[in-house]
Formats: C-alpha cells, structure tokens, sequence
C-alpha cells in the first residue's frame, strides 16, 4: 500500500453520499482508508449505513447498518479481528451480514477460520471475506474523495448462511 499521509478529518463519497471520517491520533491510515472502502462497498445494499458508531456492544464496528430496533443488519472491521471478536460476533449476531476486510493476504486462512466457528454457530446471514490490493487507493479513490469500488475489483469469498 502507497504510503498516504491523512487529515484528521476526511470526506468520502460514494452513491450520492458523504461522510466525514475522523482519524484518531493512534490510528494508522491504512486502517481510515479501509473503512472507507467497505463503506462505499456496501452502501448500495445499506444506504444507511455509518462508520465507527457505538452500538451499546462491547465492540464497536469499523462500519455498520442498523435495523429499526438499532440492531446490527451489516457488521464490517477493517484489518485484524480476534479470534474471540470473531466467535462472540459469530455467535451473538446470527441473522447480522458480516464483512471482513484485510489489506491483500490469504482468502484461505481466513475462510478457514470462519468456517471452524460457523460449524458451532449456525448463521442466516452471510459472512464475506475480502482482500483489498495494495493499490486501492490509487484504484478506487479520485482527488475529490469519491470512491468507486464493486466486488468484482477484489478478492473475496462469501460464506452463506
């Protein structure tokens, strides 16, 4: 990934939509832009959807959508996620459409991982997997902050219910 120094704050667009993202003091830009990307991935099939919300969860997704009764319908983290943030997740949000994003990688792992939780977690949601490459920023970021991004520019596997 480009190195890519980032303001405190941040306007993104994508599908007639703006969002300020605020980076805080200890938090790499890698990890802003990420958010960012899933964001604008998603916001198609969650026009409502927000970064860095609290949801009264002992955790706090990277990006999320909510339903009507304020319950996560899409959960998305960008970069690492614990293996004990992955089963609480897993376990606790069945019906919650959940996205996972690494900068490049291995599908593999990953999907092997979720897979072994799964097997002691029924869902009704899926579970994507994504790899965004090194050069997203370049790909699918313009000078304005307008993101275009589709699944068909990454690496990802989803995981149905």
């Amino acid at each position: 990934m480009t190195q890519l120094v980032l303001p405190r704050k941040w306007l993104v667009r994508a599908h007639g939509q703006d969002i300020v993202l605020a980076r805080r003091s200890n938090e790499r830009p890698g990890h802003v832009i990420m958010k960012a990307l899933l964001w604008a991935l998603y916001l198609p099939a969650y026009p409502a959807m927000t970064v860095e919300r609290a949801i009264g969860d002992r955790y706090k997704p990277d990006v999320v959508a909510l339903d009507e009764q304020n319950q996560p319908r899409f959960w998305g983290e960008a970069g690492q996620v614990s293996s004990t943030k992955l089963r609480s997740l897993l376990r606790r949000y069945p019906s919650t459409h959940l996205a996972l994003a690494r900068w490049q990688g291995h599908l593999e792992l990953m999907t092997t991982l979720v897979q072994q939780n799964l097997d002691q977690h029924p869902r009704t949601a899926p579970v994507d997997l994504l790899l965004f490459p090194a050069d997203s920023i370049e790909r699918f970021i313009d000078h304005q902050g307008y993101i275009t991004i589709t699944h068909t520019d990454l690496e990802w596997v989803r995981i149905a219910s």
